[in-house]
């Protein structure tokens, strides 16, 4: 479901018929078009935020394991520096993507449940 460009449809179309003199009822759905943005965003940033912080946290332990891997004896293996690098890049990518995509959750959320009720669609049952 493209749940914002219908969103955005169904609400440019709604300004546009409502004119200069919104009904009070299109004065509310407009308020709360505002508030709703604010608010996904809010919970966007605080769940960036959250795993940003579970990630430095995992990325020290991380760093701890390695370090003490190669002091005890781990220099002496042949690859080893190139496998802790590859390592070391695979868990800073993932915990990018991990909190990119805690942070476009609570957006979807909000635009999949503003899609359905603004076109009065039932949520579907997996």
């Amino acid at each position: 479901m493209q749940a914002a460009p219908q969103v955005v449809a169904v609400r440019v179309g709604r300004m546009l018929t409502a004119g200069p003199q919104p009904s009070a009822r299109d004065r509310r759905e407009f308020q709360r078009m505002g508030a709703e943005k604010a608010e996904a965003f809010a919970q966007s940033w605080q769940a960036m935020a959250v795993q940003a912080l579970a990630a430095q946290q995992q990325w020290a332990l991380w760093c701890t394991q390695a370090w003490w891997q190669m002091a005890l004896g781990g220099w002496m293996q042949p690859g080893a520096w190139e496998q802790l690098a590859r390592g070391a890049q695979q868990r800073l990518r993932e915990a990018g993507l991990d909190t990119a995509l805690s942070g476009i959750q609570p957006v979807h959320r909000r635009a999949t449940a503003n899609a359905r009720r603004l076109t009065g669609q039932r949520r579907s049952r997996r």
